[in-house]
């Protein structure tokens, strides 16, 4: 059963001249980074940024992260980066979507887990903490 999509956020990527190879196809470490820029701007919508969460006693470890490369992105395109927030009870489990903007072809399928860290105690959280939650305007129930 496919998870539900709490929050999405869409950003398009212009493929720059040093993420690629002599054949001009992005290099697959770079993927990273581009699950990175929509993951961050997602995190931006409902306030919860990286520095947010400091804020809050928690920080957010990547504890998983899984890249399936179907296609290549290639220099001189623009890519689109499509992030979904698909679990919050225990974790936070992003699903990405990268396509060519020009042909609408897939190019990679990603999914990141991170879990909350309590600061002072370093210790890793089974639950989600409240301040999730409250961000994204929900009921921890």
């Amino acid at each position: 059963m496919p998870n539900k999509v709490v929050r999405s956020y869409t950003t398009k990527i212009d493929v720059p001249f040093h993420d690629v190879d002599a054949m001009q196809v992005v290099w697959h470490g770079h993927y990273v980074k581009y699950i990175e820029v929509a993951r961050c701007e997602m995190l931006e919508t409902f306030n919860y940024n990286y520095l947010d969460m400091q804020a809050s006693g928690y920080l957010w470890p990547i504890v998983d992260m899984r890249i399936k490369y179907v296609g290549s992105a290639k220099f001189f395109r623009q890519i689109e980066v499509k992030a979904e927030l698909v679990e919050i009870q225990n974790r936070m489990k992003i699903n990405y979507r990268i396509f060519d903007v020009e042909t609408g072809d897939l190019l990679t399928k990603a999914h990141t887990v991170q879990v909350a860290v309590d600061m002072k105690t370093g210790d890793m959280l089974f639950e989600s903490p409240p301040v999730l939650f409250e961000k994204l305007g929900l009921s921890a129930s």
